[in-house]
């Protein structure tokens, strides 16, 4: 009896902000889907936005097996051919999560500079000292980074300072050198004084 007597109550609120009028939208500053970026551009933005959209929904991104293999095929994919395009969107994001660590750790084969290669071999150096398991590896990764250019730990150096003088000032010095070495007669490695 007590069900019949309950009647629906609910009803629908609509809450609509308050918009004024005369006030312009502004246009995009530019079209997002014509930028001109690289692979490794373009994956670590896609990176950067699933790690924000992850942590404002709270869920953690974990690649199974597949989307690990699927990362490995790209970035060899990437490696052999760093202009190619790759519709990254065709990819979940925990590849391209997956395929971002692969791209962060691995970062020389996917530039074009030089010094970021120098900084991956440096950072992979370091890496090997500290995590090597014996004092011979360890010491080998140690000797091979101190001998980076930049780092020459091992480099001897010789500081040559170079004076500028003036004829005359060389003419006096070499004349006071002559008169010091007046009297004095050298003999192979030994100094024989003239007593005159």
């Amino acid at each position: 009896m007590l069900d019949d007597t309950i009647q629906d109550t609910t009803q629908e609120i609509q809450i609509i902000p308050n918009i004024e009028n005369d006030i312009p939208i502004p246009k995009p500053a530019r079209n997002v889907g014509n930028l001109d970026l690289t692979s490794n551009e373009e994956i670590q933005y896609r990176a950067n936005t699933i790690k924000e959209l992850s942590d404002i929904m709270g869920e953690e991104i974990e690649p199974d097996a597949d989307n690990q293999a699927d990362a490995e095929e790209l970035a060899i994919e990437i490696m052999k051919d760093p202009t190619k395009k790759v519709e990254f969107g065709n990819y979940p994001n925990e590849t391209m999560a997956y395929l971002a660590g692969l791209v962060a750790q691995t970062n020389c084969m996917l530039v074009n500079e030089l010094s970021d290669y120098k900084l991956h071999i440096v950072n992979r150096l370091v890496q090997e000292a500290e995590t090597a398991k014996n004092a011979k590896d360890r010491l080998q990764a140690l000797i091979k980074l101190g001998e980076i250019d930049g780092v020459d730990a091992f480099k001897r150096r010789t500081e040559v300072t170079h004076i500028t003088k003036s004829g005359k000032e060389l003419e006096e010095e070499l004349l006071k050198t002559i008169e010091e070495l007046k009297g004095k007669v050298i003999d192979g490695e030994h100094e024989i004084l003239d007593d005159d």
